[in-house]
């Protein structure tokens, strides 16, 4: 049988909204900068200083901010205005006020894993402490976790390092997650098992998680997932992997 026995939770596009806020907060972005380049560019070249300041900042909402401001000297030439520059702050600020609103079952589904009294619970995410902490208190959801988690990176080694915190094998740790680069290949890594929801992911990510793997299942809903813990069999559905 499944020797499963601490549950680690993703928890932007996991337990609630995030990207679709980013998301939106990128095409007022490329408005303001409208009259400097196409929108296509501004994104590409936005992308581009995200993915070098991830490297320094770490992710988040503060890291994005500093990467909209960068971005916009750079794709300006240096003309972009102090007037424009307040907009994009302005509109970055927005990001460190979402609401943290559970999608739909999440909460009930929490619930229902935690009334067993099988597993300890734990949000084990990325990003920005003060602002990962707020997200979780304006969520509702804090008291269903035994501890909330926030790291620079979810590597393999910072997967080893949860499970010895809580003392359980790698093998006894399942971690639920909506991306396939932090939430699902390093815990596989390690010997682990990983629950994909697809709330929210990039094409790479549904083409990459088509693969089969033994300890990988894929779920509709968060909701399926206590169906799933608490299914007889020791192996994985393979029909849930298609």
């Amino acid at each position: 049988m499944r020797q499963i026995t601490l549950l680690a939770f993703d928890a932007d596009d996991t337990l609630w909204g995030s990207q679709t806020y980013f998301d939106s907060v990128e095409q007022v972005y490329c408005e303001i900068l409208a009259s400097y380049a196409e929108a296509d560019e501004i994104s590409r070249s936005l992308r581009s200083t995200e993915r070098e300041n991830n490297v320094l900042y770490g992710c988040g909402s503060k890291s994005f901010i500093l990467s909209l401001v960068e971005n916009a000297v750079y794709i300006s030439q240096g003309k972009v205005t102090g007037e424009e520059i307040e907009q994009i702050i302005g509109i970055g600020k927005e990001l460190l006020r979402l609401p943290g609103k559970p999608f739909d079952r999440v909460r009930s589904s929490l619930e229902q894993l935690r009334s067993t009294g099988l597993y300890r619970m734990v949000v084990f995410t990325r990003g920005e402490l003060l602002d990962q902490e707020k997200k979780m208190e304006r969520s509702g959801l804090r008291s269903f976790f035994d501890d909330v988690i926030v790291v620079s990176d979810k590597t393999e080694d910072a997967y080893r390092r949860l499970c010895k915190r809580f003392n359980v094998r790698t093998e006894q740790l399942l971690m639920v997650g909506n991306s396939f680069s932090s939430d699902i290949e390093p815990v596989l890594d390690v010997g682990g098992w990983a629950a994909y929801i697809s709330n929210y992911s990039s094409w790479k990510d549904e083409a990459m998680v088509d693969n089969i793997h033994p300890r990988l299942i894929r779920l509709s809903r968060i909701t399926d997932l206590g169906p799933w813990l608490s299914s007889p069999s020791m192996f994985i559905d393979k029909s849930r992997l298609s």
